[in-house]
């Protein structure tokens, strides 16, 4: 498989949710100015159709000149032509900054979560995270694309002001004091939906969170019957998304009736003007068709900006939840030491257990307590502080690359992403194709993937179409395929029935052959076919030997027996 270099999305300005936006712009500089260009071009031909209509009528009909007209009329057609091609254009330039600008925060996102790692589900909700990248980053594309547009619209704007002011100082003069004064009522309206918007945002992120909350645990849920009370918490929080959101559409609407209506009437004013000043023979027909032209497309651009205005302030608030995301800091710190190249040399010590993983022995750990488990095996992968040492150093001071790479950890937590499912399985791509079969094999998960209709190649949805004990071997297998030089397994069979769970028992030693292997489990299935055996009692080795001769303890004995009698 081969693997394409991502493009480096570059360190963003997180002052402010400005600078944010300012900084992905100015990272599309080329493409923004050309889009914006191209939008000018359109916009300005768009605004000389009135004045050559004009001219046409006043020049060609008017004073029933056929050359002049079809010179008119010829300009009309060359504006329409114009502007057509510089439309296509910048809707194509103005497409490539809304993906660009999609892609880069997407991009900058991933690159933090993946920063973060194991730290960001204590940091940050799984909902706030969905939401930044369902709705966030859809939002700042759409701000950065109606630059192109809104730009043209404050350009022609001016144009047309000063065409009108030319032609005839007291039209233009109506459309000076207008716009500004339109502009002003409608900023006003856009201030007071930033803020509605932002606390809809807030109420939004809280939903969403709750939301996954109760669909991952929802076989608990069901279990404990709490279903019930689940559903009136996420009733009670839909109902204040709603409320809100009903806040957000009234003063929405009040920016919309303001958008159709106060450009409206402004037409009406510059018509019933240029009307009157037509009855004075003060202006002719033509300026007079002219003017109408200027004010439908002042109120049409005004429009277009003030839709900008609604994109940026949308998107304002977005980039606030992105940078709250990237802002986040590691509490995790790491070295540049070389890890040790010989698994034989890395062996893991957690002096807090007083616990030592012998290198290159297939160990299980059986603790009193399910926390302790995954506390002492978190510990020894350093997903959180702790003074574990890898060949005697601590493993704070490796590079974290490493130290993810050549001590992996499969637990409760373990997942499977949508794709094609021998990527899931295999995500680093090894050359050596029968690497991923021999680790089905142990796994006993080869039935699994002859039961799909495509094999390896079948397409998966996040796993939701295994059961929980198919979804415990794929990952067990996707861990095996790595074949780390220390594999820390918690409960890895816990869901299996002991026919399976005994196929993975016998096959597990073996495959893991010359690398260390650490299984916290109490499954006396299990146990029988390790090398050795450690007894840790409220978070501390008290004992180790094999199972067999572990059994005289009483406290050992109460523990794999209990298993023994709940399987």
């Amino acid at each position: 498989m081969r693997h394409y270099p991502e493009p480096d999305p570059g360190s963003p300005d997180t002052t402010s949710p400005r600078h944010y936006l300012s900084w992905l712009v100015a990272h599309h500089r080329p493409s923004v100015l050309l889009a914006t260009f191209y939008g000018v071009v359109c916009t300005v031909a768009q605004a000389l159709v009135p004045a050559a209509v004009g001219r046409g009528i006043e020049h060609g009909l008017i004073a029933q000149d056929k050359r002049a007209l079809v010179l008119w009329s010829a300009t009309v057609l060359g504006l329409g032509i114009v502007q057509a091609a510089s439309g296509t254009l910048r809707d194509r330039s103005s497409l490539t900054n809304r993906f660009g600008a999609n892609y880069r925060t997407m991009q900058l996102v991933t690159r933090q979560a993946s920063r973060l790692g194991v730290e960001m589900s204590g940091r940050v909700s799984s909902g706030a995270v969905v939401s930044v990248s369902a709705t966030d980053i859809t939002r700042i594309g759409s701000a950065v694309e109606s630059t192109a547009r809104g730009g043209g619209a404050v350009v022609s704007i001016v144009v047309v002001a000063a065409i009108m002011l030319t032609s005839s100082w007291q039209l233009g003069l109506v459309a000076l004091i207008g716009v500004p004064l339109i502009a002003w009522a409608v900023a006003r309206l856009m201030r007071l939906l930033h803020d509605r918007q932002h606390h809809l945002r807030d109420q939004q992120g809280a939903l969403s969170e709750l939301a996954v909350d109760i669909i991952q645990g929802l076989r608990v849920l069901r279990g404990i019957g709490g279903e019930g009370a689940f559903a009136d918490r996420y009733r009670e929080r839909s109902q204040k998304a709603r409320h809100e959101g009903v806040r957000v559409a009234a003063v929405g609407a009040s920016v919309a009736a303001g958008q159709l209506l106060l450009p409206g009437l402004l037409v009406t004013a510059i018509v019933w003007l240029g009307a009157y000043l037509v009855g004075r023979d003060e202006l002719g027909p033509g300026a007079l068709v002219a003017f109408y032209g200027y004010a439908v497309f002042l109120a049409e651009q005004l429009r277009r900006t003030t839709t900008m205005v609604d994109q940026v302030t949308r998107a304002l608030v977005a980039s606030r939840q992105v940078i709250d995301f990237l802002t986040l800091k590691p509490a995790l710190t790491w070295g540049q030491e070389k890890f040790p190249e010989s698994p034989a040399n890395a062996v893991l010590h957690d002096p807090e257990a007083d616990l030592t993983v012998p290198a290159g022995r297939f160990v299980a750990v059986v603790c009193t307590s399910t926390a302790d488990a995954h506390t002492v095996s978190d510990r020894l992968c350093r997903y959180g502080a702790s003074q574990v040492t890898c060949g005697g150093q601590p493993l704070s001071a490796f590079p974290a690359e490493d130290v993810r790479r050549r001590v992996v950890l499969m637990d409760h937590r373990s997942r499977l992403f949508s794709g094609r499912l021998g990527s899931e399985l295999d995500p680093v791509g090894h050359d050596d194709p029968g690497r991923l079969e021999r680790a089905l094999e142990a796994a006993a998960a080869r039935d699994i993937v002859d039961a799909l209709p495509d094999g390896l190649d079948q397409q998966i949805t996040g796993s939701r179409e295994f059961s929980g004990g198919q979804r415990q071997r794929l990952s067990l297998a996707r861990v095996l395929a790595l074949d780390p030089d220390t594999l820390i397994l918690v409960e890895p069979t816990s869901a299996l029935d002991a026919h399976t769970e005994g196929h993975i028992a016998q096959r597990l030693g073996p495959a893991r052959t010359g690398k260390s292997t650490v299984v916290f489990t109490t499954s006396p299935i299990l146990l029988d076919h390790v090398e050795h055996v450690i007894y840790m009692d409220q978070g501390r080795v008290v004992a180790q030997g094999s199972h067999d001769g572990l059994l005289d303890l009483d406290g050992y004995r109460t523990v794999v027996t209990r298993e023994s009698a709940l399987s």
